[in-house]
């Protein structure tokens, strides 16, 4: 009977030796990151990160660029793929704020397999110099004493400008009124141009011009005061606990990937991150550089579906 027994037990562990002999292997052929158009954030993102990866493990990664349909063709692609760590997803939190606000033909808890929040570009509040403000408290004061009369410019429904106005909204008990345009460049020449009075901007794309003086800016929105923004504070510090407001950049697998190599692809991104010249390069980009673990970084998405599908409720925000 013990005999039996352990030859039981030994046939029990085969598949978990197996599954770690096969994580320690992994690489043995090239590793692509599927994300956005070429040019994006998130395409930047995925592009350093896959320069660092290929000198760490000596694998190449290549980066696919799947354009179009809001992410759909991106996230489908992995979302299909064969669950293997070797075709991986790079996208923005609009990958799961994406279906709270339209019809999308995913869930990224069951059809995705969170590896790490790999980077993040803080948004920070900015308003044209004309406005007679130089504080989160006294643009507070201002939007409740003229209700409906100042502007905010956004581009989609559902990115971070457009849901970083709409919290400050709900939590400051204010009516600014939105103003959208197609890209985010059209938004920042318009508050420049003074035709809308404030916005939420990364810091990557608004910092020339508030070095010239065009833009003044009043927070940054990040929980804690950030590197890319010396000086500034938070908007969680000046008034509305717990604000926050900027994009996610996340990478995933295939639902159903071993997790011994999600694992081994967890540890090897999140060594990529910690490198200096990596730091440095997303720093000149206005990118803050992440890494957490695969449990830490779905029990953050789930947190952010629950608060922000609670905000998109209460606003009515709906792609139709």
């Amino acid at each position: 009977m013990i005999a039996r027994n352990l030859v039981f037990a030994a046939s029990l562990c085969t598949p978990v030796l197996w599954a770690g002999a096969h994580a320690q292997e992994f690489p043995v052929k090239p590793v692509r990151i599927v994300t956005a158009a070429a040019g994006s954030t998130n395409d930047l993102v995925a592009r350093v990160i896959a320069q660092g990866l290929t000198a760490g493990w000596g694998q190449q990664t290549i980066v696919e660029n799947r354009a179009g349909g809001s992410g759909i063709i991106a996230a489908q692609t992995i979302a299909k793929a064969p669950p293997d760590g070797y075709s991986i997803l790079l996208y923005s939190s609009a990958l799961w704020i994406g279906p709270l606000i339209q019809d999308l033909p995913w869930d990224v808890v069951r059809d995705f397999s969170p590896i790490t929040l790999a980077a993040s570009t803080p948004n920070l509040l900015v308003v044209h110099p004309s406005l007679p403000v130089r504080s989160v408290k006294e643009l507070i004061a201002l939007a409740k004493r003229r209700p409906g009369e100042l502007n905010y410019g956004s581009t989609s429904i559902g990115s971070s400008n457009h849901l970083g106005a709409e919290l400050f909204k709900s939590m400051a008990g204010v009516n600014i009124v939105r103003v959208n345009y197609k890209g985010g460049g059209d938004a920042l020449t318009a508050l420049i141009g003074g035709h809308v009075q404030l916005a939420f901007v990364t810091a990557g794309l608004v910092t020339p011009h508030l070095q010239s003086g065009k833009l003044r800016p009043l927070a940054i929105c990040s929980l804690q005061p950030s590197a890319l923004a010396p000086g500034l504070p938070t908007v969680a510090a000046s008034g509305l606990r717990g604000f926050e407001s900027g994009s996610i950049y996340g990478i995933f697998a295939p639902a159903k990937t071993p997790a011994a190599v999600v694992a081994r692809l967890n540890q090897e991104i999140a060594r990529t991150l910690q490198r200096p010249d990596i730091k440095e390069r997303f720093f000149k980009l206005g990118i803050e550089p992440g890494a957490n673990s695969p449990e830490e970084f779905i029990a953050f998405i789930k947190a952010d579906l629950a608060s922000m599908g609670k905000l998109v409720k209460d606003a009515g925000i709906r792609v139709e």
